[in-house]
């Protein structure tokens, strides 16, 4: 048997050079999209399922290629754009003003070095939190069954029909929400629906902004109702109340509605968001204590079992990165970090304090790391990578580190190097920060390669190389969008046209300056606390009386500190995802047609977000903020009118197309 195992790793292909130079060339377009789209709305996507359906069309053609080869090529791709999650830290340093731009070999080490700490973190992680776990790690099941399904080993005319259905769900998906994209940069169509108004004798203001987003409509599709149902609660919380509270306070009747609705926004409701989602963050934290440290026992168990001598009686799936290569290598990458945040401090002025910044920043990563590296991995196991509430992991990460620069540097420099203290704080939080986003993604990989009966060490080094690649791409896609738009809050960013929200780097990098400059509003992170305390205490008791129905705090906290322009639409996206579920539990393979629904949903995210990539570009070398607009400003209401409009009937056309394109393969099996 074990002979049997050991020819058949040998011959199937798996870990090919093929399959990494696809996995390499998909990780290039993805992660530039993911980068664009984080920055924009606020959030990022699994590229694990898309990347898998790309892989399957090319490799298709190869006699050879196995599910095992696809499952190293979405690895590969998932890893790259999973990375691209540091956008929600780093921008930070051109908020504050420490940065004009992002320097390549700096931003490349802050990547790579916290990628692959990541990576070696997930790596005893895996037993505790796949292996013998019942987490459902639902991006992960999901793309082990599109792997299967597309693979051919059990080629029937039912899957081949349906592999080829999703393969047109993701290709038709992309290209209708790359068209809409274009329309929109033409200024043809509107690119939301908008209005701020003022309620009220006191001169409230409050607003509403749905999106003209496929993407966003996507994203919504892939949270789920309950996730939707509680951004909905927290933008209600954040404008329904506390953006008018809080503006009738000022008593400002001059300033017009939509800036005084930012300004309130922007200085006192999203600081009650992050009250919220810390305080929902820790409480998670705490229900994975026990959880988290019993994996570990039986982790350690493991690992001398195969000190031992026995490795040779693990089946293939259990065969990972040795544990003395996994210590040795995390410890390598300790002094390069070390290097790297001396190298910072130099630079910062922060050069007499470098020994106690080296050594007291080497020890919070490597303690930090790991404990968000087993949070964020369950989380992900429990959520969803896409879902699991990375924000809310930086807001505690950039607190601490601000909070021990407080204690052991500030007293001992003078009030000029406050900034600089706020950028080492955002320095140290970005590699902290990659090596959640890394484990968060890494955990659902390995359960995709878990049901597809990959090898664990060949799909840990494809994570390697994924972490690698997007590396290379992330540093010069941020300078490209800092060019072309900018970010909201960056000095010159009145200027811009249109700079990029970047809401979590604002929001982090605001925390950090709040700490340490010691002007930060207790009072409104408190009330946030409060809310929190309120939604987690909502969410214990509908766990009691209900089956289904959820109210994630996370989610609430969200909501409240994303702008509507982000969420309002992915709200929208819940509810039709839901209604497109229950029409496909309709048909002959409700799965199946859900299926196709994920894909689709995969496709829009996509195609809207490389266009966005391509426009960056364009606005770069042209120099024009706008340079495929055919209207002017008198256009607007039209633009409005027809947007929606076309809006609502192509993604009602699109979804009634695949959910019969479903009914169909189910009825070819």
């Amino acid at each position: 048997m074990k002979t049997n195992e050991r020819s058949n790793e040998k011959q199937r292909p798996e870990l090919t050079v093929r399959g990494i130079l696809v996995g390499v060339v998909i990780t290039l377009v993805f992660t530039a999209a993911n980068v664009y789209f984080g920055l924009k709305a606020g959030l990022t996507f699994s590229t694990s399922i898309p990347a898998a359906v790309i892989s399957m069309a090319i490799l298709r053609s190869f006699k050879n290629a196995t599910v095992q080869e696809n499952n190293i090529v979405q690895t590969v791709a998932s890893a790259a754009g999973t990375l691209s999650s540091i956008i929600f830290v780093l921008p930070g340093l051109i908020m504050i003003g420490w940065w004009t731009g992002f320097p390549f070999w700096i931003s490349f080490a802050i990547c790579a070095l916290g990628g692959i700490l990541g990576v070696m973190y997930s790596i005893p992680l895996r037993r505790a939190l796949v292996t013998n776990s019942d987490l459902p790690y639902p991006e992960g099941v999901a793309c082990a069954e599109v792997l299967k399904v597309g693979s051919g080993d059990k080629a029937n005319a039912g899957e081949v029909e349906h592999g080829r259905s999703g393969l047109l769900a993701v290709l038709w998906g992309s290209i209708v929400a790359a068209v809409f994209a274009i329309i929109v940069a033409t200024q043809v169509f509107a690119s939301d629906v908008a209005q701020t108004f003022r309620i009220g004798r006191r001169g409230a203001v409050t607003g509403y902004d749905f999106s003209l987003s496929f993407a966003l409509l996507a994203i919504g599709h892939l949270c789920g109702l309950s996730v939707g149902v509680a951004m909905l609660i927290g933008a209600s919380i954040g404008w329904g109340w506390l953006v008018p509270h809080y503006s009738a306070l000022t008593g400002d009747l001059t300033t017009a509605a939509g800036a005084l609705a930012q300004s309130t926004w922007s200085h006192k409701v999203r600081f009650i968001g992050a009250g919220t989602i810390g305080v929902s963050a820790i409480w998670t934290l705490l229900k994975l204590v026990k959880p988290v440290a019993s994996g570990l026992a039986g982790a350690m168990a493991a690992s001398r079992a195969r000190k031992a001598g026995k490795a040779d009686t693990l089946p293939i799936t259990e065969r990972d990165i040795p544990i003395g290569i996994v210590g040795l290598v995390t410890l390598l990458c300790m002094l390069p970090i070390g290097w790297v945040l001396g190298y910072f401090a130099n630079t910062s002025g922060l050069g007499a304090h470098v020994t106690t910044l080296v050594i007291g920043g080497v020890f919070y990563v490597f303690l930090m790391s790991f404990f968000v590296s087993a949070v964020t991995g369950y989380m992900a196991g429990l959520i969803g990578s896409s879902n699991s509430p990375l924000s809310g992991i930086g807001i505690l990460v950039v607190i601490g580190a601000a909070l021990l620069l407080v204690v052991g540097v500030q007293p001992y420099v003078g009030p000029e190097a406050t900034k600089a203290l706020m950028a080492f704080a955002l320095f140290t939080t970005a590699v902290i920060f990659n090596v959640a986003a890394i484990a968060n993604n890494n955990l659902q990989d390995l359960k995709t390669g878990q049901l597809v009966d990959a090898t664990p060490w060949k799909q840990q080094v494809a994570l390697i190389i994924g972490v690698l690649a997007g590396s290379v791409v992330i540093p010069p896609v941020l300078n490209l969008v800092n060019q072309a738009y900018g970010f909201v809050g960056a000095p010159g960013a009145e200027l811009r046209p249109s700079p990029l929200p970047a809401p979590q780097a604002g929001l982090i990098s605001s925390l950090a300056q709040g700490v340490i400059a010691a002007d930060i509003d207790w009072s409104l992170i408190r009330m946030g606390a409060y809310i929190g305390i309120g939604i987690i205490l909502l969410d214990a008791i509908l766990t009691r009386t209900t089956k289904h129905m959820r109210v994630p705090p996370l989610a609430v906290g969200l909501g409240i500190y994303l702008p509507t322009a982000s969420t309002l639409m992915i709200v929208v996206g819940t509810i039709v995802g839901w209604f497109f579920d229950r029409g496909a539990d309709r048909t002959r393979n409700p799965e199946g047609t859900k299926q196709l629904g994920v894909l689709l949903a995969s496709g829009l995210i996509v195609g809207e977000s490389i266009i966005g990539v391509v426009i960056s570009a364009i606005v770069v070398f042209s120099g024009v903020a706008a340079p495929l607009a055919l209207v002017g400003a008198g256009f607007g209401t039209t633009a409005i009118i027809i947007g929606g409009i076309a809006f609502a009937v192509t993604a009602f056309v699109l979804y009634r197309w695949v959910l019969r394109m479903g009914a169909r393969s189910a009825g070819v099996a």
